[in-house]
């Protein structure tokens, strides 16, 4: 078993699941707490400082969007939601407030390891980046300390996911990025083919970025393939 040093928190008021969870993310070497409600939840990702959560949506007292709410006030630790229902409002409305991945019950507890270590994989900076300092148009990406500065005026606070995905986009200006190719190379599986994740993450850039979407300094969107970062 390899060691690991991540600690994930698992919030779910079904301690049957938290036990399930426990056990398959412990095999693998992670250190595992959990919470059953989200006051609890908040009160634990305070004082237990977690690299991962795992967070189930219909929760007692804070629900589990409510949690969300309350944690990126102040971070942005890595959160894949929990849900039994279908909702795509439910799912939207995660991925708006930040949440990194979804997935809905009933789930394979191998398919929550895989995405897990995917997540974990990506909120980390690479050992060694081929372009540790990256320029374009005005827009500077510092990779090693996951900084970005538009015009050298302050920095421009994004997600590990936004930072990705920025980071993708601004390595290939003038290239079109499908949709698809973007997850694949961003959230590093097959999305259950839900691309509308990428325009969710893409309209959060636009807006940190005062990038008009109409006129885009940066990001252009390609009408019925992708999106690519303007060329030089």
């Amino acid at each position: 078993m390899e060691t690991r040093q991540e600690k994930i928190l698992v919030v779910d008021d079904e301690e049957h699941i938290i036990e399930l969870v426990e056990l398959y993310l412990e095999k693998e070497g992670y250190r595992v707490t959990s919470a059953l409600d989200g006051d609890a939840a908040v009160e634990k990702f305070l004082s237990e400082k977690p690299d991962l959560l795992v967070l189930d949506i219909m929760l007692p007292g804070k629900d589990g969007l409510e949690v969300l709410r309350e944690i990126r006030k102040t971070s942005q630790v890595p959160v894949i939601m929990l849900t039994a229902r279908e909702s795509e409002v439910d799912k939207v409305v995660g991925l708006e407030l930040g949440a990194d991945d979804y997935l809905t019950k009933p789930f394979s507890p191998r398919e929550l390891v895989a995405r897990v270590k995917a997540v974990l994989r990506r909120s980390k900076p690479p050992a060694e980046e081929a372009e540790e300092l990256l320029e374009r148009r005005g827009l500077t990406m510092d990779s090693r300390r996951r900084r970005v500065e538009v015009d050298g005026v302050g920095e421009v606070e994004l997600t590990a996911k936004e930072f990705d995905l920025l980071h993708v986009l601004a390595s290939n200006p003038g290239i079109v990025l499908t949709r698809d190719r973007l997850m694949e190379k961003v959230w590093g599986y097959e999305y259950v083919g839900d691309t509308r994740t990428v325009d969710v993450y893409i309209r959060h850039l636009r807006e940190k970025l005062a990038d008009n979407a109409e006129s885009p300094r940066f990001i252009e969107t390609v009408r019925g393939v992708g999106y690519r970062f303007k060329g030089e």
